[in-house]
Formats: C-alpha cells, structure tokens, sequence
C-alpha cells in the first residue's frame, strides 16, 4: 500500500489546528507523516502541532503556496495529502485518499469540496454556492479538467517532483491550488470525487473584503498565465499528448 504524508500549511491557527490534528488522529487509515508547515506564526501553532504529532517546518516567506510547498518538498510518502489548519476530515478522508489511489493508478490528483461548518448562514451559503460550487464549475471549463481544491486534495509526490519547478511557489497573492492545476502536464488525471469531503471554516469569507480578495486572487492567477494557457490551447495541448502517448502509466491520462 502507497504511503500518505498530510501537509498543512498554518499560520496563528493553534486551536483550530489541535481540532485538525485530533481528526487527523481519529482516521480509520492512519497517516505516516503529519507536516505542519508554520508561516511566521505568534501563537502556539508549533506547539500545538508537536503535541499532535507532527513534523513542524518554518517557513518565513508568507502566503499560502511559499508554506504549503515547503511542507510538499519535505514530504516522504508516496501521496501527498493537503489540509488547511481549519479543516476538519471524517475519519475515512485518508482510507477513501489510499482507496482511490490504488483502485485507479491512472490517477495523478484527487480532490474533492468542503461544506462549511460554521459562520453566518448567508454569508456561508452564498460562499459555497459562489465561490466553492463556482469555482469547480468554471475552472473545470477553463482548464479542460477538475481544478484542485486546496483545503481537500492530495496528489502522488512524482506529480508534485514534476510540477514544482513551474509553478509559482514563491508568490504570496496567487491562487496556490490553481496554479499548480494549470502547471500539471497534459497528461496528469485530476479526479475530482464529491464524497470525498472535508469541513471547512467560512471565516475567509465572514466579510466582503475576504471574500474579494480570494476572487482577486483567482482572476490574477489565471491572467498571469495568459495568453499561453487559454482553455482552446490547453485542450489542444491534452489533444497532442494522447496522441502521442498509447500506453497508460501511473498518474497519466488514459
């Protein structure tokens, strides 16, 4: 069976992230390596994550991606499995993650929704119907495949060894999981799977301003990739690659 490294990226998140790591604990499939990435934090999210069991990095740079690549790059399992610091996987997340991956070898990236378990009811309403279900919807049509969602995914580590170079990791305002989406080869199977979920907090969008910049983010990341990465150049892209590749291969497109 493949082994699983989760990485979670956090920043003064030490409560939230002790309820993350005792679900983490709770999992019917354990994982075989915990890494807690700690972005510069003043709180005891280190300690917290020591006590927890996890492998504790630093990484100073702040943003999203400079974090959860350190954690990525330092990983050892076979699968690399992604969580936010206010996630919280049921106890089969890491059972479904292996069964998946071993059922369907094809497979490069996994990833499934959040629903959000706490916040104001619009304001959470409004952000899993806009920005959660939009997000799949529209990003799907740009990219010619599901996009992966950050707080709830996990990939091979040969697919991350592939991709890390070009990807923008060290940029503090981008859209992490989406970038690394539009760098995957041609060839990279994304499966997106609605019952793998995770809970996740709605405090990035308990005001306007939150929600906005996680909009401004997505916008800017895929203008930065224009006009290279349009959605008629990237079906053309997988269009070329299937003819040139006639045999399958772990995490390749069938």
């Amino acid at each position: 069976m493949p082994s699983i490294s989760v990485v979670i990226p956090a920043l003064d998140d030490a409560e939230m992230l002790e309820r993350c790591l005792a679900d983490l604990a709770a999992q019917l499939r354990p994982a075989d390596e915990i890494i807690v990435v700690d972005n510069g934090s003043t709180d005891g999210t280190a300690a917290v994550a020591l006590a927890g069991g996890a492998r504790v990095l630093r990484q100073p740079v702040r943003g999203i991606f400079p974090a959860s690549a350190t954690g990525y790059d330092a990983a050892t399992g076979d699968i690399i499995a992604r969580l936010d610091a206010d996630s919280r996987p049921p106890v089969d997340w890491l059972l479904h993650i292996e069964a998946e991956f071993v059922d369907a070898p094809a497979i490069g990236v996994l990833t499934g929704p959040g629903v959000f378990y706490d916040g104001n009811t619009f304001v959470a309403g409004l952000g899993q119907l806009l920005y959660i279900g939009g997000y799949f919807w529209s990003m799907e049509i740009w990219l010619g495949h599901p996009p992966i969602f950050g707080s709830n995914f996990a990939m091979r580590r040969a697919v991350w060894r592939d991709v890390r170079d070009r990807v923008h990791s060290g940029l503090r305002e981008v859209h992490d999981d989406l970038d690394l989406a539009i760098h995957l080869d041609p060839g990279v199977v994304v499966r997106y799977d609605e019952r793998l979920l995770v809970g996740i907090s709605a405090r990035p969008f308990s005001t306007w301003r939150g929600f906005g910049r996680r909009i401004r983010w997505a916008f800017g990341t895929l203008r930065m990739h224009l006009p290279e990465e349009t959605p008629w150049r990237r079906r053309a892209a997988r269009r070329r690659w299937q003819e040139e590749h006639t045999e399958d291969a772990p995490g390749a497109m069938a």
